[in-house]
């Protein structure tokens, strides 16, 4: 599902190049689920944006489903992001116009699901939102925000969910009760799973761990 190659990304600071990821090389298997653990400032969560095509690296190659990400413009990794992806940010994304239920329906009708209502609302009820889909962000806590997130992650039957930190801006309760739903879903869905996170005990539940340190693979 995942081919990283030789991947490598550098940033010119202040004329002196700065190294944030090196030589960096693994391969996902379809229905693994894989942490990538380091501490703040090691390039996991980098690692994670050009995995979906978010940005592009300096050097070495990205393939998805087979796929060359540096095939393709910013355009067409776009499209391709919608047919592959799912993805759970940190601070949740969610779009502040839209209600829970419109949120969730935005992906499945960029992916041209003719019944995306119906569909958004049941994956709603899945993660125990059914009573908040007329609700703004702004109206929802943050364990619901997120759960609303995973819902839009989900909903479209992704192949690859990208998780970066997803109980990052939660408290401990709520954070067990997010980690616990994604597993499920994910397990239900037999979806790739790549999760970004400082916590190891969240790690430990994925099948396996990829460690950075200082923008390079450890062991």
């Amino acid at each position: 599902m995942v081919e990283v190659l030789g991947l490598g990304k550098f940033v010119d600071n202040g004329g002196e190049p700065l190294t944030i990821l090196q030589d960096i090389s693994f391969s996902v298997m379809p229905g693994e689920t894989v942490a990538i653990v380091g501490a703040s400032g090691s390039g996991k969560s980098t690692l994670l944006g050009l995995l979906a095509g978010l940005d592009v690296p300096t050097a070495g190659e990205i393939r998805l489903d087979g796929l060359s990400l540096a095939s393709l413009d910013e355009d067409k990794r776009a499209v391709q992001r919608g047919k592959l992806l799912g993805f759970v940010f940190q601070s949740f994304q969610l779009l502040p116009s839209l209600t829970a239920l419109e949120n969730v329906m935005l992906p499945l009708e960029l992916a041209g699901f003719k019944t995306s209502t119906a569909a958004a609302r049941g994956w709603l009820e899945r993660v125990g939102l059914g009573h908040r889909l007329k609700h703004y962000p702004k109206h929802l806590s943050g364990g619901e925000q997120q759960r609303v997130a995973l819902a839009r992650a989900f909903a479209p039957s992704p192949r690859l969910v990208l998780a970066d930190e997803p109980t990052g801006n939660l408290d401990a309760a709520t954070g067990q009760q997010i980690i616990d739903l994604m597993f499920e879903l994910n397990s239900k869905q037999g979806t790739t799973l790549i999760l970004v996170t400082h916590d190891e005990a969240i790690a430990a539940r994925c099948g396996r761990v990829l460690r950075i340190q200082s923008g390079r693979l450890a062991g």
